[in-house]
């Protein structure tokens, strides 16, 4: 089955940790109390763009800004479909200036970006299946941005409203496998969005809290190959069972700040 997978070659854009750090508490995971080993993260980060390089994908970066730790976690800077770039307006005040930095290296690059006027972080909460976008709420990312990316982009929203804290992103709970199916815990989900999931993937890997405590959903497929993280072994293993070949990437020491692979990566569509 492994061999009918097919990978897509991907574009991604990152930002080093050179600034990271956890200065403030805005998620459960985070601890100010807790002292980070920058090095570690650094090092960690590392292994995950050399395992996106070595899997044939493209990966840019931008430049890291002093007083901004939490800018490493790109995927929540935008949201980009067919060279539209949907920026972001995040709920937290200390996160806000990284927009600015974000929309500017799209528009040198010849991004057309919207600046959103509700709150919004990027693919945090917008997630591209390729043929809508699936839209997480009820922690950061409001009902009203939702409406406001489908009429930028074009393309139909899918609202889904987001219960345990912990996951309080879109991209703790779910991601993309391929064009045809995701992995998601229900669980992070109010029983109407589970509903939906349903009708939408009544074949999705199903993942358990313990894999999403583990960081297991905070993962990118490129339709063959999953970067996972390593302490989600056993979703490794379901994956593996459905002919993905998972790919163990540990970003351990982002996951005190509430982040993971997903987190760091920005995928430019």
């Amino acid at each position: 089955m492994t061999d009918s997978r097919v990978p897509r070659p991907r574009r991604f854009l990152v930002c080093e940790p050179r600034h990271f750090a956890v200065q403030y508490a805005i998620n459960p995971w985070m601890h100010p109390d807790k002292p980070v080993d920058v090095d570690l993260a650094r090092e960690q980060w590392q292994q995950l763009i050399r395992a996106y390089r070595t899997h044939g994908h493209t990966v840019d970066s931008v430049e890291p800004v002093p007083g901004l730790p939490d800018m490493v976690f790109a995927a929540n800077a935008a949201f980009v479909v067919g060279g539209r770039v949907f920026g972001s307006l995040f709920h937290a005040p200390q996160r806000r200036p990284e927009s600015v930095h974000y929309d500017t290296w799209f528009k040198a690059a010849g991004y057309d970006v919207h600046r959103p006027e509700s709150v919004t972080e990027g693919e945090g909460d917008l997630v591209w299946t390729g043929r809508y976008v699936l839209a997480g709420t009820g922690f950061r990312t409001t009902r009203e941005a939702h409406r406001e990316a489908q009429e930028f982009l074009g393309h139909p929203v899918i609202g889904l409203t987001l219960v345990d804290p912990y996951f309080y992103h879109l991209d703790t709970a779910l991601f993309v496998l391929d064009d045809d199916n995701i992995c998601y815990y229900p669980e992070a989900f109010s029983p109407g969005s589970r509903e939906v999931l349903k009708r939408l993937y009544p074949n999705a890997v199903l993942a358990t809290r313990e894999d999403a405590m583990a960081f297991g959903l905070n993962s990118v497929s490129d339709g063959r190959n999953v970067f996972i993280a390593p302490q989600a072994e056993a979703l490794a293993e379901r994956l593996a069972g459905h002919g993905y070949v998972p790919v163990p990437v540990d970003l351990s020491e982002f996951h005190k700040a509430g982040g993971g692979i997903k987190c760091c990566t920005q995928e430019i569509r």
